[in-house]
Formats: C-alpha cells, sequence, structure tokens
C-alpha cells in the first residue's frame, strides 16, 4: 500500500484524525458487548448489530484476519450532546466519509472489512433475520457490535474523543492484500 498516497487523498476528505494500527493493537471484550444488549434499541434488530454478527470471539477473529486498519475520525457539532436522537442523526456524512476512505484503500487493491456507526441506516426496515442483507457490500457493522474498545486505540494515539457539544464518530477500516498475494 502507498501511505503516502493514501495520506495525501485522505487530506482532502473532511478527516479530522486519522492512524494506521495493527488490528492486533485493537482491545476487544464482551463487556461492550453487554451494552448493547442492555441499552441498545438496534440490539437483535439489523444485520450489523448482535446478535447477527456473531459473537465477539468470532468477531475478533474476522477483524484479526486483517493485519492492519486505518482509523479514522469526522467531528459534528450539536445542540446537545445527551440527545441521542439529535446526535445519532449527524452520523450521515461521517458514514459517507468512510465509504470514501474505503474506495480509496480498495482503489490500491487492498480487501477491506469496515467498521463504523451503523446498527445499519441503510434501509428503512431491515431484512433481518428473515432474509440475507441487501446490501452487504454497503453495510458497516457497527464497531461496539464487535466488541472493539475504541476508547483504549484512541488514548494509545491521542485522538481526541471528550469534546464538548462536538460528537466525535470513528470507523475503523480493516485492510490486508488479496488472498493468494503478497
Amino acid at each position: 500500500m502507498d501511505r503516502e498516497l493514501l495520506a495525501a487523498q485522505l487530506a482532502q476528505l473532511p478527516v479530522c484524525q486519522y492512524e494506521f494500527i495493527r488490528s492486533e493493537e485493537l482491545t476487544f471484550s464482551d463487556r461492550i458487548r453487554t451494552v448493547c444488549e442492555t441499552e441498545c434499541p438496534m440490539y437483535n434488530k439489523t444485520w450489523a448489530c448482535p446478535p447477527a454478527v456473531g459473537s465477539v470471539a468470532e468477531c475478533r477473529e474476522r477483524c484479526l484476519s486483517y493485519p492492519e486498519a486505518l482509523l479514522i475520525t469526522t467531528v459534528t457539532e450539536v445542540r446537545d450532546i445527551a440527545d441521542m436522537i439529535g446526535t445519532l442523526a449527524t452520523r450521515g456524512p461521517h458514514e459517507e466519509v468512510a465509504r470514501q476512505a474505503q474506495a480509496l484503500l480498495e482503489a490500491q487493491g487492498l480487501e477491506t472489512y469496515v467498521l463504523s456507526t451503523e446498527a445499519c441506516a441503510l434501509c428503512a426496515q431491515c431484512a433481518w433475520p428473515g432474509a440475507p442483507c441487501r446490501h452487504p457490500g454497503r453495510m458497516f457493522p457497527c464497531i461496539e457490535s464487535h466488541g472493539v474498545v475504541v476508547t483504549d486505540i484512541a488514548e494509545k494515539y491521542g485522538i481526541d474523543f471528550m469534546a464538548g457539544n462536538l460528537v466525535v464518530w470513528f470507523s475503523i477500516l480493516f485492510y490486508r492484500e488479496p488472498k493468494g498475494e503478497k
């Protein structure tokens, strides 16, 4: 991968911060999944969320099959950070930036697997559990659905995530050379 080219291309996007990381640096925890099960209204309602994404152990194995990742953030200002509906309504532009970053990685011939902010908002009604995902190539599972402790990696790399009424959105874009290539 040409990191210099990618860095120049990322500079053209509204990315606030980014870091190239090794996937093995990530911390995975069943505790994060418990939050999904007990506090998120999307639990068991979408292909992007548990239990559809598999166990935390399965998610960890899937993520680690990609040796490297690009962690990106964007920032959006909201009137009231405690207003979850209003806050969640601001994630669309971040998802588009994640799609653009994914396209940049794939343009370099890399295979990608992206985790982002979605509980998936692509369809008005998710096909889960009765039918396959209608958009498997566009749907990004939620970072938390995989048990990733994003604050650990953010702190390690000095990525800001607490900023008053600014929402810091994260995506993790895992990447690897296509199987059979070096």
